[in-house]
């Protein structure tokens, strides 16, 4: 076997389910996937990447068990392989604090309890996020790697944080994080990704590009100015951002960079509603059709809002009837996406 032809081998794999999973194809991913990671395991790069991959198929439709064990076979495997990055040796469970054991898909689990702390988020188990949150930060503080894996590392978490309070709508508690992942976002800006390659092939993993990482920090900042009723400061880091992902997108296809794009623009259009620009607001909702026309997962993941922002349209321009119509669709779109 050549080793040059495996790494080819694994990311036809990776990229074709990806393009399945673009055409709303999942089923077909599925086992595309499993069977490249059957045969991945002497490739640690590859197998870790599409253990993810997996993974993030499963909470796509709503199949967090799955996700989880897929998440600790990935973590073992870590463990096995020597990656202590991807693996993330975390503290003890401070006495006390009782996880669910559905999401606690094993022991000593880092960059995975990260991502089950998503799940948890995804199941509105919010009461149970403040002991998981506090145990993934312990986790990144006290994680030794060199600069650039500590700082993504510090990323991933304070999204994380972010996300969670704003959920939580506890808007006053995002601003020390928040000013943090801006911090941080600012760091790994600075540092070169040669700097210091890791000797460990599992190691190489990285959950997001640092240009896309910047782009999600202006897209959590804005999501905060809304919540927040800082509208000037929303429209601010809007333009920021969709300036920098129209430069990403003529080098980068990358399907998340739509995704940031269309949240980015749900999020202004209802800022142009609040301030009176409603003829903006509609050129910005048709941006947001033309998206998710190139995509039909984007078009599933974003309908419910997007009849919820032409309701919103409606009932700015006084047209109650259609307005309803619209916040009917949304509903029934959402209910037949959750089951």
């Amino acid at each position: 076997q050549i080793p040059q032809f495996e790494d080819v081998k694994f990311e036809a794999a990776s990229l074709l389910s990806e393009l399945y999973c673009q055409e709303n194809s999942v089923d077909t991913a599925k086992p595309l996937l499993r069977k490249a990671i059957q045969i991945s395991q002497q490739t640690p790069y590859w197998h870790c990447r599409l253990l993810f991959q997996l993974a993030q198929l499963h909470t796509l439709e709503k199949d967090l068990v799955s996700a989880c064990d897929l998440l600790g076979v990935g973590a073992e495997y870590a463990r096995v392989v020597g990656s202590e990055y991807t693996r993330a040796e975390p503290a003890p469970i401070p006495r006390g604090i009782v996880i669910p054991r559905a999401f606690i898909p094993g022991k000593n689990q880092g960059f995975s309890l990260g991502i089950c702390f998503q799940l948890l988020l995804m199941e509105r188990k919010l009461q149970e996020v403040h002991p998981l949150l506090t145990l993934c930060g312990q986790i990144v503080e006290n994680w030794q790697g060199n600069p650039i894996q500590k700082e993504s590392l510090r990323v991933f978490f304070l999204v994380l944080q972010v996300t969670h309070y704003l959920d939580a709508g506890q808007v006053k508690s995002v601003k020390p994080c928040l000013k943090q992942l801006q911090q941080c976002i600012q760091t790994i800006s600075t540092l070169h990704d040669d700097e210091i390659l890791p000797s460990n092939p599992a190691d190489l993993f990285h959950w997001l590009p640092k240009e896309h990482m910047c782009v999600l920090v202006y897209l959590v900042t804005v999501m905060h100015s809304m919540q927040a009723g800082y509208l000037e400061k929303a429209q601010k880091y809007t333009d920021k951002a969709l300036m920098q992902l129209e430069k990403l997108k003529m080098l980068d296809c990358s399907p998340i960079l739509s995704s940031f794009q269309v949240i980015l623009l749900e999020h202004i259009i209802m800022c142009r509603l609040v301030t009176g620009h409603k003829a903006t607001a509609l050129q910005e909702i048709s941006q947001v059709c033309q998206l998710c026309q190139q995509s039909p997962r984007l078009f599933s993941n974003h309908a419910a809002q997007l009849h919820t922002l032409l309701g919103l349209y409606c009932i700015s321009v006084n047209c109650m009837d259609n307005a309803e119509a619209q916040f009917t669709t949304a509903l029934r779109v959402r209910f037949y996406s959750q089951i």
